[in-house]
C-alpha cells in the first residue's frame, strides 16, 4: 500500500500542470456529438409518428411495436459491424458512413408505402444510429483532454435530449396542422423524412475534423497523432505527457479477441460495461421516450394535441436536465450523481405506478400529480444513468480492446432497448398499468446495489491509469484509483 501510495505521490508532482483547452477542442466534440441529434431525432420522432402510421396502415399495436423496435433492432446490427469499421477506416470516416445511412434510411421512411417498407427502413436507419452511438462516444473520449472528458462526452447526451424534443417539437406542429387543418395522417411522412437535413449537415461538419489521436497511434501514425494534440493543447508538456500515456498502453499488442480469450482481466470490463447498458435501458427511460402520448393518454390527457405537448414538456425537461451532468460529472464524480439518480428514478416511477393503480380514470385529478411524477424520472435519468453510463463505458476498456469492449457493451444497450420498445405494450395489457410501473421502479433501487459493489469512480483518471488498474487485476470498483 505505501508503495501504491508512493507511485501516486510521484505521479501527480509529474503530471503537467492542467490548462484550459483551446476553442477547438469544443468545436470538435459539438460537431461529433451531432450524430447524438440524429440520434434523438430519430428516438423522438416514432413517439409522435406512430398513432398516424397506425392509421393510415391499419395495423394493431403488435405490428406498431415492430415499427418501433425495427430501428433498435437495427442499431444493434449496426453496433456489431461498427468495431470493424472504426478500427479499419477510423473514427472519423465512420461517423461520416453513418451520416450517409442516415440521409439514405430518413427519405425510405419519409416514401413507405406499406408497414413493411416502413420497418425494413427503420431497420437500415437503426444501422446508422447503431454506428454513431458506437462511434461518436469513442470518438470524443479519446480525442478530450482529460480534464474535460467526461463533459464532452456528456455533450454527446446533450445533444440526444436536443433531438428528442425537436422531434417532439415538430411531430407536434405537424399532428396540430393535421387536427385543425384536416390533413388526413398528420404528415407522418415529412416527419420521418425531414431527418436527412440534419443528417446532410453532420457529414458536411465531420469533413472538417481531425482523426482520433489514439487511433492514430493504434496504426502507427505518431506524427500524425500529435499533429492533433498540437492542435487542441496549450503546452509541450501536456502534449508530452498524453503521448507517452499512449504509447504506454501500447505495449499490449493483443487485439480484442485474443484479450477477450486470454485475459480475464478484460473480460472482467466487458462484463462490466454489458451489465451498464442492460441498466441504463432497464430504468424505464425508452418507455417514456416511444411511448409518451400512450402514458399521457393512460394518465388522463384524452386529446392528441394533450399528448403531443405532454410530449414536448417530456423533451425539454430532458434537455434541461442534462446541464446538470455536464456541470458536475467532472467535479462531483460518476457514482455520487448516479446514486441521486436511481434514487430520484426509483421513487418517480414507484410513485406513477401507485397513482396509476389508484385509478386516474376514477379521479382525472390525479393526471397532473401522475405527470409531476414522470418529469421527475426525466430529470433523474437525464442528469445521471443518459450520460453517465455512456462516459464510463468509454472509460474502462484498454486501447487494444476498446473497440470490441465498445462494441459489446453498445450492442447490448440496443438489444435491450429493442426488448424494452417491443415489450410494453405487452406489458401493459399483462400486468396493468400501475404495476409496470411499479417494476420499473423496484429495478432502479436494485441497481444501486450493483453500483456499490461492481462500479469504479473514474473521475479525473487518464484512460491509461484505467488501464493499467484493470489489468493489473484490481477489483472493478477500484480501478479509478
Amino acid at each position: 500500500m505505501l508503495g501504491l501510495r508512493g507511485a501516486g505521490m510521484y505521479a501527480r508532482r509529474m503530471t503537467p500542470p492542467v490548462r484550459k483547452p483551446k476553442f477547438i477542442v469544443y468545436f470538435i466534440g459539438f460537431t461529433a456529438a451531432l450524430a447524438g441529434l440524429l440520434f434523438g431525432l430519430d428516438v423522438g420522432v416514432i413517439s409522435g409518428a406512430q398513432s398516424f402510421i397506425q392509421t393510415e396502415f391499419k395495423i394493431s399495436n403488435d405490428i406498431i411495436q415492430y415499427v418501433v423496435s425495427a430501428l433498435l433492432w437495427g442499431a444493434v446490427a449496426g453496433t456489431l459491424i461498427s468495431g470493424f469499421l472504426s478500427s479499419r477506416f477510423g473514427r472519423r470516416k465512420t461517423i461520416l458512413i453513418s451520416a450517409i445511412i442516415f440521409i439514405v434510411g430518413s427519405l425510405l421512411c419519409a416514401f413507405a408505402h406499406s408497414e413493411h417498407w416502413l420497418i425494413a427502413a427503420r431497420f437500415l436507419l437503426g444501422i446508422a444510429v447503431g454506428v454513431a452511438s458506437f462511434t461518436a462516444p469513442l470518438y470524443l473520449s479519446e480525442i478530450s483532454p482529460q480534464v474535460i472528458r467526461g463533459s464532452m462526452i456528456s455533450m454527446y447526451q446533450l445533444m440526444i435530449t436536443i433531438g428528442i424534443v425537436l422531434a417532439f417539437l415538430s411531430d407536434t406542429w405537424l399532428a396540430s396542422y393535421a387536427t385543425f387543418g384536416g390533413v388526413t395522417g398528420g404528415h407522418w411522412r415529412i416527419m420521418l423524412g425531414v431527418i436527412a437535413i440534419p443528417a446532410a449537415v453532420m457529414f458536411l461538419g465531420v469533413l472538417f475534423l481531425p482523426e482520433s489521436p489514439r487511433w492514430l497511434f493504434l496504426k502507427g501514425f505518431k506524427e500524425r497523432g500529435i499533429a492533433v494534440f498540437t492542435r487542441m493543447h496549450l503546452d509541450d508538456a501536456q502534449i508530452a505527457s498524453e503521448v507517452k500515456e499512449i504509447e504506454d498502453s501500447l505495449l499490449v499488442k493483443q487485439s480484442g479477441f485474443q484479450m477477450l480469450l486470454t485475459n480475464r482481466n478484460f473480460a472482467r470490463a466487458i462484463g462490466l460495461g454489458v451489465g451498464l447498458q442492460i441498466i441504463q435501458q432497464l430504468t424505464g427511460i425508452n418507455v417514456i421516450m416511444y411511448y409518451a402520448p400512450r402514458i399521457f393518454q393512460i394518465a388522463g390527457f384524452e386529446t392528441t394535441i394533450q399528448q403531443m405537448w405532454g410530449t414536448v414538456i417530456v423533451g425539454v425537461t430532458n434537455v434541461l436536465a442534462t446541464f446538470i451532468a455536464i456541470a458536475f460529472v467532472d467535479r462531483l464524480g460518476r457514482k455520487p450523481i448516479m446514486y441521486a439518480g436511481f434514487v430520484v428514478m426509483g421513487s418517480a416511477m414507484i410513485t406513477v405506478g401507485i397513482l396509476f393503480n389508484i385509478g386516474v380514470e376514477k379521479d382525472p385529478s390525479l393526471g397532473y400529480p401522475a405527470m409531476f411524477a414522470l418529469l421527475l424520472f426525466i430529470i433523474g435519468f437525464a442528469m445521471s444513468a443518459g450520460p453517465i453510463i455512456w462516459v464510463i463505458c468509454s472509460e474502462v476498456y484498454p486501447l487494444a480492446g476498446r473497440d470490441l469492449g465498445v462494441t459489446f457493451s453498445t450492442a447490448t444497450n440496443w438489444v435491450a432497448n429493442a426488448i424494452v420498445g417491443q415489450t410494453f405494450l405487452t406489458l401493459l395489457m399483462t400486468l396493468g398499468n400501475g404495476n409496470t410501473f411499479l417494476l420499473y421502479g423496484a429495478l432502479n433501487v436494485l441497481f444501486i446495489v450493483f453500483f456499490l459493489l461492481f462500479v469504479p469512480e473514474t473521475k479525473g483518471v487518464s484512460l491509461e491509469k484505467i488501464e493499467s488498474n484493470l489489468l493489473s487485476g484490481l477489483p472493478l470498483r477500484k480501478i479509478g484509483r
